[in-house]
């Protein structure tokens, strides 16, 4: 005998929060990506900097070069272009630094935005899907043992809504002490399907 009734609330209720949590964790991710692109886009005059910088040093240094090679003054004249190519190598050190400061500002950005929706999933919603698997699998060992169904019923006497009880028979307790396969049955299957599980026989 299959029991589906009531079965599909639960179900369904654990297939839309899982569904929302991954839902949930993608938009997370997805804004922190974005953020992160955000940010890394004050990097672009830090690049701007390093290049110009370094191409002016190059130029300055290959100028100074030429001009060192003139006779008698060659060495004096080559002294300013040198200093001028150190001066733009600290411009495209700047600019390089800020590249760097921007990168390490994005990522902690994107990190501290992550912390509270992962956080959530890790410490609040992990663990009680984790204990329900837990729940669900002894329920369903217990199932299959030869004094299980007994033991399920048990539980759906102590935790079933009353108007569920009645429904199964008149004297629902009387029926379970007495034995009742029949009882005992749909006591165990209605602990069951609390937890979203099949009950078969």
């Amino acid at each position: 005998m299959k029991i589906y009734a009531d079965r599909f609330p639960t179900a369904l209720r654990q297939l839309l929060t899982d569904l929302l949590v991954v839902a949930w964790v993608y938009a997370a991710i997805r804004f922190a990506l974005w953020l992160h692109d955000l940010v890394q886009k004050l990097a672009v005059p830090g690049q701007k900097l390093e290049g110009a910088g370094g191409g002016l040093a190059d130029n300055l240094a290959d100028a100074g070069g030429k001009v060192g090679r003139v006779p008698l003054v060659g060495d004096e004249l080559t002294g300013p272009f040198n200093k001028a190519a150190e001066a733009a190598r600290a411009v495209a050190e700047a600019g390089r630094d800020q590249q760097e400061l921007v990168g390490q500002l994005a990522l902690a950005l994107s990190i501290a935005v992550l912390v509270f929706p992962l956080g959530l999933v890790l410490f609040g919603w992990l663990p009680l899907r984790v204990r329900w698997m837990r729940r669900a699998g002894a329920a369903k060992a217990l199932a299959t043992a030869p004094a299980g169904r007994d033991l399920l019923a048990l539980r759906a006497l102590a935790g079933q809504p009353l108007g569920r009880l009645t429904r199964i028979a008149p004297d629902v307790a009387e029926a379970w002490r007495r034995g009742d396969d029949a009882t005992v049955d749909a006591l165990a299957a209605l602990e069951l399907r609390r937890l979203g599980l099949r009950a078969g026989r």
